[in-house]
């Protein structure tokens, strides 16, 4: 086959212990997962049906216990951190019963949804769409994935982040409305999950600004941290 233009790069993320690397197709992300953090937000925490916005690939950056650097993006002066439970899938599965779901996925890391959150709320107060404070590249630093088979499954772990290190999330994955195996099984019945997707599986309560220069790191039990710069 003979392309009008080069080709666009493909993005991947190393797996821990392994030399292998996961290619990113699709990045899905779950919406206000935690009852907390939808306070926050000034919305109700009832456990109405979860809903989904996505990033590109382009998003993702490899991040890991090495300080990275990502840059402060344009057009904001409300840069917000999430700290976030990463699943990674590995094989294609359409109508997935929540039962059945954990056979889905291939691994577990920590991720960032780094939100331009001037953009997202205006957006959101005006009924428009949120791609320009979600979507856009190098918004999902996320860590080392750890293969489900070696470690096993998480429905427990405190996920925490700190930024300069001054404590500003702090929870566990255990208060997660909606679980991993069912924000699987729900995304399943509306879109054929492929291999290579992403699920970012929400944040919890606590999030706030960064500034230039400032670091962040963030943690989740068993899948380590990742220690992230904002540009100056």
């Amino acid at each position: 086959m003979k392309y009008a233009i080069p080709l666009p790069p493909t993005y991947a993320l190393a797996i821990a212990n392994n030399d292998e690397f996961f290619p990113v197709n699709r990045v899905f992300c779950v919406g206000r997962n935690y009852a907390a953090h939808a306070r926050e937000m000034g919305k109700d925490p009832d456990r109405e049906p979860p809903f989904f916005f996505m990033k590109p690939a382009c998003a993702v950056v490899q991040a890991g216990e090495k300080e990275i650097t990502i840059p402060y993006p344009p057009m904001t002066s409300n840069f917000h951190h999430e700290i976030e439970l990463v699943v990674t899938i590995g094989k294609a599965g359409k109508d997935i019963p929540i039962e059945k779901a954990l056979e889905y996925v291939h691994g577990y890391a920590v991720g960032l949804d780094m939100t331009r959150r001037d953009l997202q709320l205006d957006a959101r107060d005006k009924g428009r769409p949120w791609e320009f404070g979600k979507s856009f590249a190098g918004s999902a630093p996320i860590g080392p994935i750890h293969i489900a088979k070696q470690i096993g499954h998480l429905s427990t772990a405190t996920i925490s982040l700190t930024v300069n290190d001054q404590p500003r999330q702090s929870s566990d994955i255990a208060k997660l409305i909606w679980s991993v195996a069912e924000s699987i099984s729900y995304l399943s019945s509306y879109e054929t999950l492929e291999p290579g997707d992403i699920i970012m599986t929400g944040t919890p309560e606590g999030v706030g600004a960064v500034m230039p220069g400032d670091v962040m790191q963030g943690h989740i039990d068993t899948l380590g941290d990742i220690v992230v710069r904002v540009a100056k």
